[in-house]
């Protein structure tokens, strides 16, 4: 069987490190960074999603600022909140939670986030210069991918990664940042979707395979390669098939099967979710140093 990729482990020792620093910050400069967090809207998951952050912040002595409004708040509504953040020198990072409600338009958000607190590594300044391989706040989940990868595969240079997936969240940044020359990527890249015949023909390819298609049980035990690491990004709520009143959470991978032929593998939930919000306060951090120092 597969070596566990334990993402709650490695999150867990990175919010031990952003704790200690945000310490130091508060003894030396009598100030720590602080995160606003925008929610607009009831989404469930959105809620259950802020919630996380929220505790995240308390956990590591971030300041935490929450700001719920209603689901026909106006577009200048929102822009204006917007710019009041943009220029509150206690707010060093802007996260607006998606999805947005139907009538405002993600992209006029972010981009109304100015790139100095765009901890969300969404605006679109942030990622060209991700794309340019320049120093940027890169988008959480594909960072804490990234992580993950770092520290469990030696040497990546020349490993062919596949990425399932071409979302703008994670499929696209996750493979344009493994293909950058440096010590963390330097992979050779393929980009499979919904567009291939049969994405089998690159997944048995993948010395590393990122699966973030979005629809569980995408990528079986007979589409990957003996030894292949494997990072699951999927989370789908399925009906247990040991239980028809109860419903689970899975992966867009097959555990079973895939786990029988990787050399590691990260598990649904507790590998990549862990990570995304433990890349957030680590970019809260570094946006407050990029502002004070």
């Amino acid at each position: 069987m597969a070596e566990i990729i334990d993402g709650k482990k490695v999150s867990d020792e990175i919010r031990a490190e952003i704790k200690l620093k945000v310490a130091e910050l508060k003894e030396k400069y009598n100030s720590v960074p602080g995160l606003a967090v925008v929610i607009a809207g009831n989404d469930p998951a959105s809620e259950v999603y802020v919630k996380m952050k929220e505790k995240g912040c308390d956990e590591t002595g971030i300041n935490s600022f929450k700001y719920v409004l209603p689901d026909n708040v106006s577009k200048d509504e929102l822009l204006s909140l917007i710019d009041k953040l943009n220029s509150d020198s206690k707010v060093n990072g802007i996260l607006v939670q998606l999805p947005l409600p139907k009538h405002i338009k993600e992209d006029d958000i972010i981009g109304a986030i100015i790139p100095e607190k765009d901890v969300d590594g969404f605006h679109p300044i942030n990622t060209g210069k991700m794309v340019a391989d320049q120093e940027c706040f890169l988008p959480c989940t594909p960072n804490g991918i990234q992580e993950l990868i770092n520290r469990y595969v030696k040497n990546l240079k020349g490993k062919h990664l596949v990425v399932v997936g071409r979302s703008n969240i994670v499929g696209k940044p996750v493979a344009n940042m493994m293909l950058q020359k440096n010590k963390r990527a330097d992979c050779i890249v393929t980009v499979c979707h919904t567009s291939a015949p049969d994405i089998s023909v690159y997944t048995k390819q993948a010395d590393i395979l990122v699966v973030a298609a979005g629809r569980a049980n995408t990528v079986t035990g007979n589409m990957v390669k003996d030894g292949v690491v494997v990072i699951d990004v999927g989370v789908n709520r399925i009906n247990n098939p040991h239980d028809s009143t109860k419903t689970k959470v899975t992966g867009d991978v097959d555990f079973e099967s895939v786990a029988k032929k990787a050399s590691a593998i990260t598990p649904v939930p507790g590998g990549v979710g862990p990570m995304t919000i433990a890349m957030l306060l680590s970019n809260t951090l570094k946006a407050f140093e990029l502002q004070n120092m």
